[in-house]
């Protein structure tokens, strides 16, 4: 497609709306958003199901009803807004788009932390708005409707522009939905959080979507071992095919005394927790070698605490490294890169692929911890 040709664009969409908690997701026709300055209209071609949308469904966290979740896309470009000329994106473009999408402007982005953007959380997390304090989404009678992220759960998306990265003809863009979250975090978390080095030992706690990421890239950081950890043989069973050189139920084994008598007696270098309650916490700190970092990546419903035995932490200078998502417009790049050359396996990673009518299903699966890897809306179906 040439920047010559026109896209009609329909006036309406279908899309996933969460106005009740009580009643969750229910598909609606709402207005089609259109991109203001510095953001672009994607015609989504899948939308991942992330653990951390189920926190917003549930109301466990408080975000502004009626909303559209969805936060991890892949889609084709079919408008761009005004002031995107320099980002080399272009109509017809295959991209993916991350979660995180930073404003561009504030300290924290100016300084290359895409992770901690301010008006990211003030705005778009705490009121499901896009940084010029509105949402693109509103129903048939203009009802504003907020925006998780990108509002993903949708026949097209408005996202900002530093938020996508073009997509190669040869990534299949079904599955490549989750680069964008479940790949990026495990990658920002292996890279930034952690900032891991060859032969660094390493173990993985919770392998759903995310940590299933991060045993694929920190074994191709150059891990020694990567000792992947879950309470279902289920979600275990295809570690070993993601490089993970052992796997341990820890619904069955002690997770402490397993991963020492792996490693010799001393533990991992790093551990990641990828769930966010305060049981895999206690497995993430029990595993760790004398010196070594946790990284939390998780997100816990609400506020939830976990214990810390502070002692052991002091006497064996051991590191807590909280890692939110990536840096967004270094990391989503090189994510589709590591996904392109076949580094990242995110097609096997997507284990089930529904209808938008059927989001709701999909996360009650999740919920029931029954969706091995992810799940994906493919807007085909």
């Amino acid at each position: 497609m040439s920047s010559d040709d026109v896209v009609t664009i329909p006036d309406t969409m279908r899309a996933a709306v969460l106005r009740d908690h009580a009643t969750g997701l229910s598909l609606e026709t709402i207005r089609t958003p259109r991109p203001q300055a510095g953001e672009v209209l994607v015609k989504v071609a899948a939308c991942g199901l992330c653990h951390s949308d189920l926190h917003v469904i549930g109301g466990a966290i408080a975000f502004p009803l009626p909303a559209v979740l969805g936060h991890e896309v892949t889609g084709t470009i079919v408008e761009l807004g005004p002031g995107t000329e320099h980002t080399g994106l272009a109509l017809g473009q295959q991209v993916a788009g991350a979660f995180l999408m930073p404003c561009g402007q504030c300290p924290a982005c100016s300084a290359g932390r895409d992770e901690l953007c301010g008006p990211f959380f003030d705005l778009n997390r705490l009121k499901g708005q896009l940084y010029d304090g509105t949402t693109r989404l509103a129903g048939l009678d203009g009802e504003p409707i907020a925006m998780y992220s990108m509002g993903g759960l949708a026949q097209y998306a408005v996202i900002p522009a530093t938020s996508v990265a073009p997509v190669p003809e040869s990534i299949d863009l079904v599955p490549a939905a989750i680069l964008g979250c479940a790949a990026m975090t495990g990658y920002g978390a292996v890279r930034r959080g952690a900032d891991l080095r060859f032969g660094e030992t390493v173990a993985v706690v919770a392998t759903g979507g995310v940590g299933t990421n991060i045993v694929q890239i920190a074994r191709a950081f150059g891990a020694s071992q990567v000792i992947a950890i879950d309470v279902s043989d289920d979600k275990l069973a295809p570690m070993l095919d993601y490089g993970a050189t052992a796997v341990v139920n820890s619904s069955t084994q002690d997770a402490r005394q397993e991963v020492l008598r792996l490693t010799g007696g001393k533990g991992v270098d790093v551990s990641f927790e990828a769930l966010g309650i305060p049981a895999t916490w206690t497995t993430a700190l029990d595993v760790l070698a004398d010196g070594g970092r946790m990284v939390p990546i998780g997100l816990g419903a609400g506020v939830q605490t976990a214990g810390v035995e502070i002692n052991r932490t002091v006497r064996r200078s051991q590191s807590i490294l909280g890692s939110y998502g990536a840096r967004t417009r270094q990391d989503l790049p090189a994510v589709v890169g590591l996904a392109a050359q076949g580094v990242i396996n995110y097609r096997d990673v997507v284990s089930r692929r529904l209808p938008l009518a059927e989001a709701a299903a999909g996360y009650e699966a999740l919920r029931n911890r029954e969706i091995q890897g992810r799940a994906v809306v493919d807007m085909s179906l």
